[in-house]
Parts: C-alpha cells; structure tokens; sequence
C-alpha cells in the first residue's frame, strides 16, 4: 500500500548521475521536495534544474559525502526549508580503482572504504537523532553485489560494500523501536558514470536489452519509500538478467 510523496522531502546523496539522479528526477515527479549535493557542479546543477523543471522545491549544494559538514549542511536545508525530513538516500560511493591487491596502496584503499563506508555511516549518524525525534523517516543505504559475490581486482571495494550491509542491518535493529525503517538496496553492475570514475573498470560487456538501468533502481527505492507506515523493506537486490552472478 503506497503513500503519496507530495509535501515529503528527500536527502539524496551523488546525483550528478547514473541511479541517483534517477531517483531525485522520479522523486521529483511524485512531488517530493529534495536537498541534493555531489562534487560534480556540473551534473548537480543538471539534476537539479531537471527536478525543478518537473516542479519540485529543490536545495542543490556541491558537497563531499566524506565529509561530516556536508551532512550536517543537508540536515539544516531540511530543517529550514520543510522543518522535518522523510527520506535519506545515501546512493554516494564508487569503487575508484579495481587491481588486484598488491596495487592498491594505503591512500586508494582509504578513499575507497572512505567513500562507501564512512560516507554513509556519518550520513547515518547525522540524521538518526533528528528522525527519533520525529519517530518516522526511512534511510535508504546502497551496498553491491560485490557483497555477495566476488570477482578479482574487486576485494577493497567489495569489503566496504559489505561493511555497509553489515552496518545497515545494526542500524535497522536500533532505529526501529523509534518508528524508523533501514532499508538496504543490493544493486547489480549497470552501465553508468560509475566506471568513469573507476581506474580499472570498463564498460560492461553484455545486452543492454536485458541489463539493469538507473530507472529500475529509482523506482525500486521509491516503491520502498511509499510503503505505507509500519511497513520497512529491509533489503532489495536488483541485478539485471544481463548479469552472470554464478560465480564464488
């Protein structure tokens, strides 16, 4: 049983491109107002004027996910410009470099659980005392499939990815008794900005046709934020049927 997402507002993280910019356009749509930052100006700004354009009250700001002062900043745009704040969507994270792992030295292994897992852990410890005071409000956090399978060149990447699982599930069991959901989303490899922004990752190799696109994951997350209260989806996988997940 679906909820309208008209007067609600949403906090969506690196909406410059690929499955969060899907997810702020179809939230824009069913009339959700958005706070929204990236560190791409660029791709920020087209965001924002396309959820604009569709009608919705936008606040876009260039931000870094693994920084506390970004979070913090979103929670008082919320505050200010709606007084509460219905959805946290922590879609920031990438997996910067894929080599195998006597190439990966200290600085790029820090970047990377930096910008999967404490990004969405300082995101989370920012918003939890605001939505228990409220005793309502979903968070959304975006792990991979990388945490349940495994590929070479990919073990850094997938351990923060299943530190985010693991943290997700924790998390769940604290805020519930507070009237809030954690929802987990698993996605499968999509071809996005993602492999742009990664050394060692190239374009997927597969039919598109039957592959996984940043629409699927907006309307998956915004089925799970409709749900009516006292209903949490607590962890979505989405994989396309273009993907061979058969492997270890």
């Amino acid at each position: 049983m679906a909820e309208s997402l008209e007067g609600k507002v949403a906090v969506i993280s690196g909406v410059a491109s690929g499955f969060a910019k899907a997810t702020a356009e179809l939230f824009a749509a069913k009339g959700c107002g958005l706070v929204m930052f990236d560190l791409n100006p660029a791709g920020l700004e087209a965001t924002a004027e396309s959820c604009r354009r569709a009608g919705a009250r936008v606040v876009a700001f260039p931000g870094d996910a693994t920084q506390q002062a970004t979070f913090e900043r979103a929670l008082q745009e919320c505050l200010r410009g709606w007084d509460h704040v219905d959805f946290v969507i922590n879609y920031a994270g990438g997996a910067l470099k894929v080599a195998p792992i006597e190439e990966m030295d200290d600085a790029i292994c820090r970047r990377i659980i930096d910008l999967n897992l404490m990004s969405t852990i300082l995101s989370c410890r920012t918003f939890a005392p605001q939505l228990k005071r409220q005793r309502a409000g979903r968070i959304v956090n975006v792990s991979s499939v990388c945490d349940r399978r495994s590929w070479p060149g990919w073990s850094v990447y997938s351990a923060a990815k299943a530190a985010v699982n693991a943290f997700s599930k924790c998390l769940y069991t604290e805020l519930r008794p507070h009237g809030v959901g954690v929802t987990l989303l698993v996605p499968g490899g999509s071809n996005t900005g993602f492999q742009a922004a990664a050394q060692g990752v190239n374009r997927f190799e597969w039919d598109e046709g039957l592959a996984v696109r940043p629409e699927h994951f907006a309307d998956m997350v915004y089925q799970a934020c409709a749900l009516s209260r006292g209903g949490c989806v607590s962890e979505m996988v989405l994989i396309g049927l273009a993907q061979d997940i058969s492997g270890f």
